[in-house]
């Protein structure tokens, strides 16, 4: 029997280091695509001559639509950061314009917003795929990612963390959250995580470092916003002084898995993917 032929994938590409390992999925598995690039976020070197592709302001509504319709895209991947802009700032086209005030008055959090997009692609007749359809190894595995472990305390600062981040993820507030010997150094806002990493880096106290815990949110639009880790985010917290890194199992992204691994095991960080119903 033949391999089922999959229909052409368009990708919404952000910034970092996914949108294009995507691309180079794609073309290994030969899979056909098309790249609508967003202006200001994604990286112009990533995206070359040789991908087809096409580049819009967040506001370009209507012409992203219409370019994957013209290009007989049906699923759909949003992929990569995106810098979360003002109404001013998005400067939507005419066109766009009524998609743009149906979207934002729906809800003003981040999952809400996100949840809704997903929504008015799905009317328009788009199916939504998740990054991990696509590439299911990008999802963080259950348990201790390299050689070295948790020790006791860090666990009960994993456990603080769970505690902490189920709170802030109900309240739509942020994904990740630092906890040193019990107290909480600094939690996850507008910033993201590698920002709040750095700003700990001042707060760090005398004794054992403290641990970075790293959740999906309750509401959390998983097919276009699940949390993610990489190599940066391992580099940062060794520079801020943390001893390691628990994610989501299952529900988190783990970039250059191998890479990540090699650079944790390197600079003596723990890294482990966990059940928060576990802690």
């Amino acid at each position: 029997m033949s391999e089922e032929i999959k229909p052409k994938l368009g990708i919404i590409a952000g910034g970092g280091e996914i949108p294009r390992m995507l691309i180079e999925f794609c073309k290994k598995s030969g899979r056909d695509f098309y790249v609508v690039a967003l202006k200001g976020n994604a990286n112009k070197a990533d995206i070359t001559g040789d991908i087809p592709h096409s580049w819009y302001r967040l506001g370009h509504a209507a012409k992203i639509l219409k370019a994957f319709k013209e290009q007989n895209a049906p699923e759909i991947v949003m992929i990569g950061t995106v810098r979360r802009p003002s109404f001013a700032e998005l400067k939507p086209d005419f066109a766009s314009l009524w998609l743009a005030l149906k979207v934002m008055t729906k809800s003003f959090g981040d999952d809400g917003l996100l949840s809704a997009v997903v929504h008015e692609l799905e009317n328009r007749g788009f199916v939504v795929k998740g990054i991990d359809d696509i590439m299911p190894d990008f999802l963080a595995p259950h348990g201790i990612l390299g050689k070295h472990k948790p020790d006791e305390q860090a666990l009960k600062d994993i456990a603080k963390g769970v505690g902490v981040a189920k709170v802030l993820g109900a309240a739509d507030v942020g994904q990740s959250v630092i906890i040193q010997q019990g107290l909480v150094l600094g939690v996850e806002a507008i910033e993201g995580t590698d920002n709040l990493i750095k700003r700990c880096k001042d707060l760090h106290r005398k004794g054992l470092g403290g641990v970075l815990v790293k959740l999906k949110k309750p509401e959390q639009e998983r097919r276009v916003d699940l949390p993610t880790i990489g190599v940066s985010t391992v580099e940062n917290a060794h520079a801020s002084s943390l001893r390691g890194i628990a994610v989501h199992a299952g529900n988190a992204l783990v970039v250059n898995h191998g890479a990540l691994v090699k650079k944790a095991d390197e600079l003596g960080l723990f890294v482990i993917g966990i059940n928060p119903d576990e802690f």
